[in-house]
């Protein structure tokens, strides 16, 4: 059954709202977690569910994705599994880009013609959850529909920001609204089971994960050219064209990293004593890149909730809340909270250490140094004495060497920030 499914994961568009995340590279190589990135996600759930066939679809700064792509899912020359980067591309039919999530999979539905398949399963490059999608082709089976929705109970707060449905007693979606005002949202309240109601998450939001009967989606944009977004045209078009579509409720943790704000949340509740994402899990791991690091050393430092990656050389004096990213080098006396760190690409020679000076510090963060409520990219160069701390006493915007998004400071990748400086 799982054999009959291509998976097609999509990058996005342009990542603004990840900005300066994306500035050099797409939504789905931003890393997380300390030593991942946000493709592994996906692509994980999918080699979990036993389904191997997946295509990346992207167009925005795909060379870090590429090259993450190449050097980790490598499938035996007996398999007949691959991951694949789809680019947007020009060709005598069609002289876009890709203008939408929809138009991407349209675009893109060519290369997969010399597959045999009878399920397209879609997903989004930019989300944390761990799903069996086994579990959901099942019920789109037994349910013999033409598409079938993954959704989860959201409160109304947030069901302004996602596709908001309603369903009958089978299951089946009867109505749609694609990011409803918050003055019509009493008229879309769903039955949900305990806990999600007394929670008041009396909502089903799409999740933004589709499973497609091939005859389907191949017919829907036959018949809709012009449509080029699944959640304001092509969904509300099953619908209308009499298709069988039904809901698939996930009852697990699911973070859509969509902001900054979501990225730096979600990156923290890693660091939680039993975090609602289990990456310690026997079953579900959560595959990137081996890169033969070496294990973390740690002198002197004081770690409370605190995830730390391979190849680190840690001389802080304490590490609170934080994920400490792969071959992160942070000196003596070095308090660093609330933060993600996203180490470095690659070893500084202990030569170049030496020799650094108060406008060219090593790669790392520096002596003395006290970080708060920050995201610090790769690469970047801390010096000595330097005091960041970020909090709704700073002014949202472009500061030169650093950002500021809802409180949070981010440092871009390469970014120098020299010794004593107070932001």
């Amino acid at each position: 059954m799982k054999k009959s499914v291509i998976a097609v994961i999509l990058g996005g568009g342009r990542g603004t709202r990840l900005f300066p995340l994306t500035d050099h590279r797409s939504k789905p190589a931003v890393p997380i977690g300390g030593k991942y990135r946000l493709v592994d996600i996906p692509i994980s759930n999918c080699l979990n569910s036993d389904i191997r066939r997946i295509y990346v679809l992207t167009q925005f700064n795909s060379a870090s994705l590429n090259r993450h792509i190449k050097n980790t899912y490598n499938f035996d020359v007996f398999s007949s599994g691959f991951v694949d980067i789809l680019a947007a591309e020009q060709t005598a039919h069609n002289r876009e880009w890709f203008q939408g999530t929809a138009d991407a999979v349209r675009q893109s539905l060519h290369h997969m013609e010399k597959h045999d398949y009878k399920y397209v399963l879609i997903l989004s490059g930019d989300q944390l959850y761990q799903m069996d999608y086994g579990k959901m082709l099942k019920r789109h089976i037994e349910n013999k529909s033409d598409l079938t929705v993954a959704t989860i109970p959201v409160n109304a707060s947030d069901a302004t920001g996602f596709g908001i449905m309603k369903t009958n007693e089978e299951g089946m979606i009867g109505s749609f609204v694609e990011k409803p005002d918050s003055g019509e949202l009493d008229q879309w309240k769903s039955e949900v089971p305990e806990p999600y109601k007394s929670q008041g998450r009396d909502f089903l939001a799409s999740m933004g994960i589709y499973i497609f009967n091939r005859e389907a989606i191949i017919k829907l944009f036959k018949d809709n050219p012009d449509a080029t977004d699944f959640g304001k045209e092509i969904i509300p078009k099953t619908l209308t064209e009499g298709l069988r579509v039904s809901s698939y409720e996930f009852g697990g943790y699911w973070a859509d990293i969509g902001t900054i704000r979501s990225f730096f949340e979600a990156n923290l509740s890693l660091a939680e004593t039993v975090p609602e994402f289990n990456l310690y899990d026997n079953d579900r791991f959560i595959y990137t890149r081996a890169r033969l690091l070496p294990a973390s050393k740690l002198m002197g430092t004081t770690l409370e909730y605190a995830l730390v990656a391979e190849g680190c050389i840690i001389e802080a004096s304490r590490i609170v809340r934080s994920v400490i990213g792969i071959r992160s080098r942070i000196g003596k006396g070095t308090t660093i909270e609330n933060s993600v760190t996203m180490g470095n690409d690659y070893f500084q020679s202990r030569e170049i250490i030496d020799t650094a000076s108060r406008d060219n510090p090593p790669m790392g963060i520096g002596q003395r140094c006290f970080l708060s409520n920050c995201i610090i990219d790769k690469n970047v160069r801390i010096g000595n004495d330097v005091r960041i701390v970020g909090g709704k006493h700073l002014e949202d915007g472009d500061h030169g060497d650093y950002y500021v998004e809802d409180g949070i400071v981010i440092i871009p990748k390469d970014v120098v920030i020299k010794d004593g400086t107070t932001i």
